[in-house]
């Protein structure tokens, strides 16, 4: 295993040398350690990337300005894949990494063997709530985010179930750079692929979680229905389906792959 924090990215890269390289992308909020399950199943079978995101765990930070764009989120990718002189990879994207997945399927096509968008939209949200959040934790910093995540990330089934996990996951995004949050937060505001999203040619597999209030069934299945000859997998989760329901999650993924 490779553990690198670069001017670019801090990233992990393992797995076998000579194998095809799965990239993954986090959702806002948690670091590479969300695709823990995913990479313990796969790093057999594929070369494993996974990275943090600007603003996140321990990639670079954010400026005082304190924007981005979606655009400059998926350039780093492009740029890491760069400077590990990786030509094309597949790549696994949740909620904003499923968007920074998508600006990659229609700008940076040339980079994508094969795409998954699980829990995400062409269009996150809306405009307004996305700058509510950020002047929120401009002024009064994480915990206000923190306090509802579980009942966003997780049905309370798995709440109940898995107190230990979801209480590590929250403690996370409590500390989380505030910034970096919130330019994140920024760059949704303005992200909205809706038009573009027909131009995809990567073999694609849209992932929707039954329960997820964030990026709903009608969200998958509207990038379903413009992406040419995409596959669909629903499943008994909320929005971070990766975690809640795991094993089903790599079994799809593996599919798709295989």
């Amino acid at each position: 295993m490779t553990t690198t924090r670069s001017a670019s990215m801090s990233y992990t890269l393992d797995g076998p040398p000579e194998a095809p390289v799965l990239m993954f992308s986090n959702s806002l909020g948690t670091t590479m350690s969300l695709w823990e399950s995913q990479a313990r199943s796969l790093r057999s079978h594929y070369r494993i990337l996974r990275y943090d995101t600007r603003g996140h765990g321990e990639s670079p930070g954010v400026t005082a300005a304190g924007s981005l764009t979606l655009a400059q989120l998926g350039q780093d990718v492009v740029d890491l894949l760069d400077q590990l002189k990786l030509d094309k990879v597949n790549f696994c994207g949740i909620s904003m990494g499923g968007i920074i997945g998508l600006w990659l399927g229609i700008y940076a096509a040339d980079r994508v063997q094969r795409l998954v968008v699980a829990n995400s939209a062409a269009k996150i949200g809306s405009e307004d709530g996305w700058r509510s959040r950020a002047e929120q934790i401009a002024e009064n910093g994480m915990d206000g985010v923190a306090d509802g995540a579980a009942g966003r990330w997780f049905t309370p089934e798995f709440i109940t179930r898995t107190p230990i996990l979801v209480d590590a996951m929250v403690s996370d995004l409590r500390h989380c750079s505030p910034r970096g949050y919130a330019a994140c937060c920024m760059a949704l505001a303005d992200a909205d692929l809706r038009e573009e999203v027909v131009r995809i040619e990567a073999p694609t597999l849209i992932v929707a979680g039954r329960h997820d209030p964030v990026t709903t069934v009608s969200d998958a299945r509207f990038l379903q229905e413009r992406i040419a000859d995409a596959d669909y997998l629903e499943l008994a989760a909320s929005h971070l389906s990766n975690v809640e329901a795991s094993d089903a999650f790599t079994a799809g993924l593996m599919k798709f792959l295989a």
